[in-house]
């Protein structure tokens, strides 16, 4: 008995992005998933699940035979790609961050299931920076120290780097950065 379940159950085979898929605040995010089945199929059932950390799943959307059924919260918002199970959030939000869970279930002779989870990062594109020189004039004797500021109002993953003709500025006697 074991060695037939076995069987069935690698007859159901659930591709999807293998990393975090990152999107970007305000746009459009597709998540790519493809399935393929050696077997018949009478009934092919897709459930989407949405999860953050610390909290249950919540259900997004059923599809029965490629017939969706949305939870109504949320049914302007995510949209089934067929014909596979590829999930489409439409626009992304901050909230939006976190796991993504799908499961096919195909009935025929016996039922074969498969689940997989998609991990999304939101992103919040960065604004131009602003730069502030102490002293306010930027003139500095030869003997003076000048402090360059550098900020943005909106960003998430911010790296900052400091150029000196093109070329990287690193650490050293001339030069130290907080």
């Amino acid at each position: 008995f074991f060695h037939f379940y076995a069987g069935i159950c690698s007859a159901l085979k659930l591709t999807v992005p293998s990393h975090t898929i990152h999107g970007i605040v305000g746009q459009p995010l597709h998540l790519s998933v493809d399935y393929n089945f050696n077997a018949t199929a009478s009934e092919i059932q897709i459930i989407w699940l949405f999860e953050r950390p610390n909290s249950n799943p919540k259900y997004l959307l059923t599809s029965v035979n490629q017939t969706v059924v949305p939870d109504l919260e949320y049914q302007h918002k995510f949209t089934l790609i067929p014909p596979n199970a590829s999930l489409r959030i439409n626009p992304l939000s901050l909230s939006d961050e976190g796991n993504y869970i799908v499961k096919v279930n195909v009935l025929g002779n016996g039922t074969i299931a498969a689940s997989q989870k998609i991990q999304v990062a939101v992103n919040v594109p960065v604004t131009k920076p602003t730069v502030r020189t102490e002293p306010s004039s930027g003139v500095v004797e030869y003997v003076g120290n000048i402090t360059l500021n550098c900020t943005v109002d909106r960003g998430t993953r911010v790296a900052y780097q400091w150029m000196k003709n093109g070329k990287r500025l690193h650490a050293g006697p001339n030069y130290t950065f907080s």
